[in-house]
């Protein structure tokens, strides 16, 4: 196969780029949409494989763990095997794991399968992403990487309420069913369309030809470092983090090989993971970009939803609702930023999508429970604007001096830094809302005691009122500190919403000044 400007020849074919990317596109959006479709619907699994709540959360953590481990050494894996060969086994695996999730017939089968799933989502998001880095003329990569952006930045955000509607509509089964035939027709589009460059295919045949050692104690450190780090994750809040022995010795376990590993690997000819990559800067920065990307992104998504359904009674397909004026949002920028990238500087692209996120996290945490729905879609439209603003720019840097035959190994990389982004946004927003909701109603209940002239005059008016409606006055009286006290964990959860938001927003802003780290392009030295 030969890359050219207008098409990829393959036997004298010219095959057109743009079709590749949507094919690669089409099973990426699969992927990304099923990593928070399930969220949705873990009541209905439980309720229906007469398991607890707590038992069902195993459906998320079990794929968020085999994803982990897959992702990183997903460049290795293509190099081994082939990247066409390596990226249509995870599509089949996943299909067909997707297919089995949908008939599980009990809980652990159901978490069995959804491991299978992980495994194969695992390579498909950084194939994805090094298919379309070798398919299209760094010239052209600005508008390849918007078609990737959109599936990327785009799934997480409907996902909810794609996840909803289904499970509402029809069943939990169809959140995994509905996979096996879009799979069925990436795999067909993939046979048809999707080859190894020639600098690829002959790196793997030097590769093979002189002889390789797996590099197993890597594979072993990669598997305990993230599997171990994914696990804490998603279960330290529901554990109450490390109040729990199990969430300590994760740790510790997850922390020593994250250590070793970089250690291990630079020392490696063939590493599972090319840590090596992370030596060059704008690799570094824009891995570190993505990584404060993937944080926002995601602990966002996770918060307004959650604030209209906790604060202002939202049904969860009207909060799932809320979140799409913003993935149309980037649905309609994402290919007028492709074509810019070429014409202005990516790092002031960079900064100008963190002010719009930092100006809509800001007008989020000036939120009041009397905001109209569009009101905040609006915000939301605002962020989804500038998340274009990053992701495209932010990829298009990280790539900008690789070199072709690292493409797999940095895709693997990268995407890992977004999705660890993603799953420590969204346990540590929902961690930092319930302790500032707890420290929040410590000080509003310092100012509501029998000494206080307002909180006394506040309760004897309740009282007074629910006794005019015929409750004894003792009742009354109860009934006036009940309401009392759901009022102060009411305003103390609003003030940890809005703290949450405000956080957000600072962190945008602190990375601002590691944006001009990066070496100016050429095209704009």
């Amino acid at each position: 196969m030969t890359t050219l400007a207008h098409g990829v020849d393959r036997n004298n074919l010219t095959i057109n780029p743009w079709l590749i990317a949507v094919t690669v596109a089409l099973t990426t959006f699969m992927e990304v949409l099923d990593i928070s479709i399930a969220n949705v619907s873990l009541r209905h699994i439980a309720g229906d494989l007469a398991a607890g709540q707590d038992e069902s959360t195993w459906v998320l953590t079990s794929y968020m763990v085999a994803n982990a481990i897959v992702l990183p050494m997903s460049g290795w894996l293509s190099n081994l095997m082939g990247r066409r060969r390596f990226y249509m086994l995870c599509v089949a695996l996943f299909t067909i794991s997707s297919l089995l999730c949908g008939l599980a017939p009990s809980l652990p089968i159901l978490i069995l399968f959804r491991i299978m799933q992980g495994i194969g989502g695992g390579g498909l998001q950084p194939c994805s992403q090094a298919i379309l880095t070798d398919t299209f003329p760094p010239a052209k990569r600005g508008m390849a990487f918007a078609v990737y952006g959109i599936t990327t930045v785009l799934a997480p955000a409907i996902g909810p309420t794609v996840g909803g509607w289904i499970t509402d509509t029809f069943t939990w089964r169809w959140i995994f069913l509905i996979n096996v035939p879009v799979g069925i027709i990436s795999l067909y589009l993939t046979s048809r369309w999707v080859f190894d460059p020639p600098h690829f295919v002959k790196q793997r045949l030097d590769m093979i030809s002189r002889g390789f050692k797996i590099d197993s104690i890597g594979f072993a450190l990669l598997a305990l470092g993230f599997g171990g780090m994914q696990i804490v994750l998603d279960k330290g809040q529901q554990e109450d983090w490390f109040a729990s022995n199990f969430i300590i010795a994760m740790t510790t376990i997850s922390v020593a090989a994250l250590v070793i590993l970089p250690w291990w690997e630079m020392r490696q000819r063939d590493p599972m993971m090319d840590v090596r990559l992370l030596l060059q800067r704008n690799f570094l920065i824009s891995n570190a970009l993505i990584f404060m990307l993937g944080f926002v992104l995601f602990g966002s998504t996770v918060l307004l939803p959650m604030f209209v359904q906790t604060m202002m009674g939202y049904s969860a397909t009207d909060a799932g609702m809320l979140l799409s004026p913003g993935g149309l949002a980037v649905l309609c920028f994402m290919p007028f930023i492709g074509l810019m990238i070429n014409k202005v500087d990516v790092r002031h692209m960079i900064v100008f999508g963190i002010l719009s996120n930092a100006l809509a996290l800001f007008l989020m945490s000036q939120l009041t429970m009397q905001a109209d729905f569009w009101s905040m879609a609006t915000l939301r439209i605002l962020q989804g604007i500038g998340l274009g603003f990053l992701f495209i720019p932010i990829n298009t840097t990280a790539f900008a001096d690789m070199a072709p035959n690292k493409s797999s190994n940095a895709s693997a990389i990268i995407n890992l830094s977004r999705n660890l982004g993603g799953s420590f946004g969204i346990s540590l927003v929902q961690t930092w809302l319930t302790q500032g909701a707890q420290r929040h109603q410590v000080d509003l209940a310092a100012h509501v005691d029998t000494t206080s002239v307002q909180a006394r005059t506040m309760l004897d008016s309740l009282t007074a009122a629910i006794h005019q409606q015929g409750a004894p006055v003792i009742d009354a009286a109860r009934q006036a500190q009940a309401t009392v006290y759901a009022f102060v964990r009411q305003q103390a959860m609003l003030l940890s919403f809005l703290d949450n938001f405000r956080f957000l927003c600072f962190m945008f802003l602190a990375f601002i000044p590691l944006v001009y780290l990066m070496k100016r392009s050429a095209k704009h030295a």
